[in-house]
């Protein structure tokens, strides 16, 4: 059993006869009134998101999770297949289990996140950004701009990015894998 001071992002809990990983959180101490912490919670079975208000020192269920390295190898519809980097075993999961598939490059390396009791995936953890190739932007046009103008970009999985105006086609960016946001541009 955990408390509520134990709440950090990722971490996986039972709740409401689910399995839910916090997604966001916020501890709240207002002036009047008991503390809480407020957070963001994402099935890993159904990957519907929920808003939930905890009270401070509230007991929760957390789950034991083990972390496994796994490398993207295709997708299949809505089906995604990785392949283990230690035993080369194959798993393949639904497209709800991911944070952001449209970020997700064959041969990209993610951290599979398993339920220690039953060995079930759980959810896929990203790197912290990726480096992708933009394959169609238009040019950008100076003028009229004072600070920060962007474009519509798509990059080689389909997503698409913001850009500053400098980007061309052919060029690799940075992508933050949380917010879907452009970095800066990849060096070479």
């Amino acid at each position: 059993m955990a408390s509520t001071s134990d709440i950090r992002k990722g971490l996986c809990i039972k709740y409401n006869n689910d399995i839910y990983k916090i997604v966001e959180f916020l501890h709240v101490k207002p002036g009047k009134g008991p503390a809480f912490v407020r957070t963001k919670l994402k099935s890993v079975t159904s990957g519907k998101v929920i808003d939930n208000t905890f009270s401070a020192g509230h007991k929760i269920e957390d789950v034991r999770v083990e972390t496994r390295s796994y490398q993207y190898l295709y997708p299949e519809g809505d089906t995604f297949h990785f392949m283990n980097t230690d035993d080369y075993n194959q798993i393949s999961l639904q497209k709800d289990s991911l944070d952001s598939p449209d970020l997700l490059k064959e041969g990209e390396v993610v951290t599979i996140i398993f339920n220690t009791e039953d060995s079930m995936p759980l959810s896929v953890e990203m790197p912290a950004s990726v480096i992708l190739e933009v394959t169609h932007t238009e040019p950008g046009v100076k003028g009229n701009t004072a600070t920060n103008a962007t474009k519509p970009a798509t990059v080689e999985t389909g997503a698409r990015i913001n850009v500053p105006l400098f980007i061309n086609e052919g060029d690799k960016i940075k992508v933050d894998t949380e917010k879907g946001a452009y970095i800066e541009r990849a060096k070479e």
